[in-house]
């Protein structure tokens, strides 16, 4: 049966070999969110980069600006990591160029992936789908926070294993732990990460709304994918 495992932050990602294997970026509070948002709104493309300059140099041709430092919006872009930024008229037909703390620098670590898909609680069940498609093994990149693990997005890998169960084998102890963690906690998510410290430092910038909605599943049927530089929808 084909494995599955799961990479607990970014920074241990030079421990998996990535370009045999399916990759799914996740940074539920609140990268990958909100770039699932921005497709089910119409978005085009999402450049994904990790320097600030890089992308506000995008604005010039003909892109509109994402960037977020600490949870905070530096000025002079166009969005906030907020996934309700994502849900306006003008992300229709819009190409995006986007900057965050972790799940910018998750997604290009896992570059070399066949197969790199975008994955939140919105749109969960769509990447089980694809990994259910896919033929050889997979891995669960977590954006953590700031190289370290975060309990939301070990949630998530938790709780995409376990719809995979009879699909894929676990792999390894992090996968194991994932999918403890998600059975544990999975009758109420938002009880699971409230005193959780990216959860805390979240709330200290009064968007408990955020968090509420990016715990939600399967809000959108869309899967965004990784092509060259870019993502677009599947």
């Amino acid at each position: 049966m084909r494995k599955i495992d799961v990479c607990l932050s970014p920074e241990l990602i030079h421990l998996y070999d990535v370009p045999a294997l399916a990759v799914v970026v996740v940074d539920i509070f609140r990268a990958t969110s909100c770039m699932v948002t921005a497709f089910a709104h119409g978005a085009k493309e999402i450049i994904p980069v990790e320097k600030m300059d890089l992308c506000s140099s995008y604005g010039t041709k003909g892109y509109l600006t994402s960037a977020e430092r600490n949870g905070v919006t530096p000025k002079g872009f166009d969005f906030d990591n907020s996934p309700f930024s994502y849900q306006a008229e003008k992300v229709k037909g819009a190409k995006i160029c986007v900057t965050t703390t972790n799940g910018t620098v998750a997604i290009r670590k896992s570059r070399k992936s066949p197969a790199l898909f975008i994955g939140a609680f919105l749109n969960i069940s769509r990447v089980a789908e694809a990994l259910k498609n896919w033929e050889g093994d997979a891995l669960i990149v977590c954006a953590g926070w700031k190289g370290k693990p975060n309990l939301e997005d070990t949630l998530f890998a938790g709780a995409l294993i376990d719809l995979l169960q009879g699909s894929y084998h676990v792999a390894d102890d992090a996968a194991m732990m994932a999918l403890g963690a998600y059975r544990e906690s999975s009758a109420n998510l938002m009880q699971a990460v409230k005193g959780s410290s990216h959860v805390n430092r979240l709330l200290g910038l009064g968007i408990e709304k955020d968090i509420n909605f990016c715990l939600e599943r399967d809000v959108y049927p869309v899967l965004p994918v990784l092509k060259g530089n870019k993502l677009v929808l599947k």
